[in-house]
């Protein structure tokens, strides 16, 4: 909303007022605020001073080593690179300016910057470097190289960073200092530049960023590659000198010399490699192998140990996903009918063993999930795009649908066939056919076989009411490329999990970002722009972001952009009795790189739950 130069005069003399003690002007003149720490909301669970996160041991023994497993291969050791696969592990190459706790949802403390300066409208922030930070050949990160990595990754990265920080200017002040203007006063973005990635200059300027890197990169994190072959296995090994070792963010973390990960062609190959004993710690993604899988004489003696702490983060939605963009699904009564056909209750009791819940939120696990019919706020908001919603956003709760379970789909079958014929459709000769006499068919790309075991059942469901899907497994660079270029009908994809609605969700779902590879069906639609745009104008105010999120979430259901899938409440781990745990895990993670090695074989240790 526009104000006029009086009311922002009164509003920054008042905010200034409030926090007199701790602010200073910068050059323009405008009130800012010298800080430690950010929070998007409410304060960090952290104060200033804090010596080490509380789900770590700040004495934890460095030493020894981990062996990790990843599925596929990979070409390259570069995330940002256009094209190829990364390595596993390239999170530990590099640090970013701030660092976040796994036991808050958005609060940012020192890493590479050691303290922040910014505008009380958010309009600009200063980072300062730490005149200690260094990159992992001793040589000094400067506020050079932080406007340099800025810069790179808004010239040479992926579209949809170039939208999102569009009116984002960054400027070197002098030799530790940095500024970000931003044209419009956005307190997430700037603190999403409060964790930007920084990057050697004298390293990347000489390189084509936006290309894959086939040498190890000079880094700023706590490891660097030790050894590796190309698309077979690579290991970190943790920078002995690292200067950050010590602060409060990283006091009690990465405690192994080496972190190993092998590569293996599929995930079955994969965990009977574990059960062989050639990696130490196995987060398992099957319920089969959970329920059927961890048997034998390794698991009877208690050298491999099984583990359940529950998972108190937000749920991913996990879904079948359609891309729109493609003239076969840009019908949502074909989308509508094509998801009666998955019977979740009969995969989850044959091939799951009952272990997960039907995800049906965006924000599963949150209190943004929507339930109920619309709250007042929530229609006063839903009203300015009643005319591009599907009319069940205003009447009807959304579930996905249900069937008994045992195998048997004919009432979901039976509307399934009703919405086809509407969207003109009709069965002919076992074949369901379009007035051109084509027959409904389409494409699931997979790279990991292991998703046929609950895709067959679909494509069966599919195939009696003259339905062809063809599941196409390949490569996994073959799979990222298409993806990028959204050259599929449909796969298995992943929107990410949400602790609370922000202005994230414009890269998920607004079509300034259609070429996303986050907005996976390809999304256009005037209501979630709206919706998506009005979320991220007003990330400060609880209360519109507590009904413009559930009413995104009912938008985004009823639109059915995917078929939901399943998620547990609790994490599958297994790992080699062998390790030291902290008693006190984060509240969002696993804490894996809290973790240590025993001096000697850890019997009776187990991973304690919060």
């Amino acid at each position: 909303m526009l104000k006029t130069v009086k009311k922002i005069f009164i509003i920054c003399l008042c905010i200034f007022a409030a926090f007199a003690a701790q602010n200073t002007f910068a050059e323009t003149g405008v009130p800012t605020i010298k800080a430690k720490h950010l929070s998007l909301q409410g304060e960090p669970l952290y104060k200033d001073g804090f010596t080490h996160f509380n789900y770590v041991n700040p004495n934890a023994p460095k030493r020894g080593g981990i062996i990790q497993y990843a599925v596929g291969t990979y070409d390259n050791f570069h995330r940002f690179a256009l094209r190829g696969s990364c390595a596993a592990g390239y999170a530990y190459s590099y640090d970013m300016l701030m660092k976040g706790s796994d036991d808050e949802a958005a609060a940012l403390y020192p890493l590479i910057a050691s303290e922040v300066e910014y505008a009380v409208d958010y309009s600009f922030i200063i980072l300062t470097i730490d005149p200690n930070a260094k990159d992992n050949e001793g040589q000094p990160i400067t506020a050079e190289d932080a406007v340099f990595s800025f810069n790179i990754i808004f010239e040479k990265g992926v579209p949809q960073f170039r939208s999102y920080y569009a009116d984002v200017r960054a400027c070197v002040l002098d030799g530790n200092r940095v500024r970000f203007d931003l044209d419009a006063g956005d307190k997430e973005k700037m603190m999403s530049i409060a964790q930007f990635t920084v990057f050697p200059k004298r390293f990347w300027e000489q390189r084509d960023f936006s290309e894959p890197l086939i040498v190890p990169p000079l880094g700023t994190g706590p490891y660097r590659i030790k050894d590796y072959k190309m698309g077979q296995y690579i290991v970190w090994e943790r920078v002995k000198d690292y200067w950050a070792a010590d602060l409060p963010v990283n006091k009690g973390r990465y405690n192994f010399d080496t972190i190993r990960y092998d590569y293996y062609r599929d995930s079955n190959m994969a965990f009977e490699a574990f059960k062989a004993g050639e990696y130490d710690f196995r987060d398992e993604k099957s319920a089969s192998n959970w329920a059927t899988g961890y048997k034998g004489k390794i698991f009877d003696e208690g050298r491999i140990i099984r583990a359940e702490p529950p998972d108190e983060s937000p749920a991913a939605m996990q879904g079948l996903v359609f891309n729109i963009q493609r003239p076969i699904f840009k019908d949502i009564r074909i989308r509508r009918a094509l998801s009666l056909f998955f019977d979740f209750e009969w995969i989850n009791a044959n091939l799951f063993y009952n272990q997960y819940t039907r995800t049906r939120s965006f924000f599963q696990n949150t209190k943004y999930e929507a339930r109920g019919l619309p709250t007042p706020d929530e229609l006063a908001i839903l009203e300015h795009v009643r005319e591009f919603v599907p009319p069940e956003v205003f009447n009807t709760e959304y579930q996905p649908p249900v069937s008994a379970g045992d195998g048997y789909i004919r009432p979901q079958a039976r509307e399934a066939m009703r919405l086809f014929s509407e969207a003109g459709w009709e069965l002919k000769n076992g074949k369901l056919l379009n007035a051109a006499g084509e027959q409904f068919n389409f494409e699931f790309m997979i790279y990991d076989s292991t998703t046929e075991r609950y895709l067959i059942p679909f494509r069966n469901n599919l195939e009696r009411y003259g339905i062809s899907m063809h599941i196409r497994n390949v490569d996994q660079s073959q799979y990222i490329n298409r993806l990028r270029s959204r050259d599929f009908d449909m796969l298995n994809g992943v929107s990410p999990a949400m602790p609370y609605p922000s202005s994230d969700l414009l890269i998920l779902w607004n079509s300034r970002y259609i070429d996303s590879t986050w907005n996976m069906s390809g999304v256009s639609d005037p209501a979630v722009d709206y919706l998506t745009d009005y979320i991220a104008a007003h990330q400060e105010d609880e209360a519109i972001l507590s009904a413009a999120g559930r009413a995104l979430d009912r938008v985004l259901t009823w639109n059915n952009y995917l078929i939901p899938c399943w998620y547990l409440n609790h994490y599958r781990i297994a790992y080699v009795n062998k390790f030291g745990i902290p008693p006190v895990r984060p509240k969002y993670d696993i804490g894996l790189d809290t973790w240590w090695p025993a001096s000697g074989p850890a019997s009776g240790v187990t991973y304690a739950p919060r």
